[in-house]
């Protein structure tokens, strides 16, 4: 399947700016416990979990590029809430 055959550009600002929304609302895979804690621990990683399980074959820069977006946007967004505490 191709990425582009079920989503557009929108689909993806969205999920950059608000992953829990998009993947709440969305027709991503949900359920399970792993699910929703990737939900609520690292939505960003669930997002790049689910792109490489999906589109590596059809579409893996895209893939590739989920990963950067997902370690750099975690990272920045713990060492935020961990420097605001201090």
């Amino acid at each position: 399947m191709n990425f582009w055959d079920v989503h557009s550009w929108g689909f993806i600002v969205a999920m950059c700016i608000f992953p829990r929304l998009t993947l709440l609302f969305s027709s991503v895979v949900s359920g399970g416990v792993l699910w929703w804690l990737g939900w609520l621990i690292a939505p960003r990683l669930m997002v790049a979990i689910l792109a490489t399980s999906a589109y590596w074959e059809t579409n893996p820069v895209l893939v590739s590029v989920t990963w950067l977006w997902a370690l750099i946007g975690e990272g920045l967004e713990k060492g935020t809430v961990a420097n605001a505490r201090d």
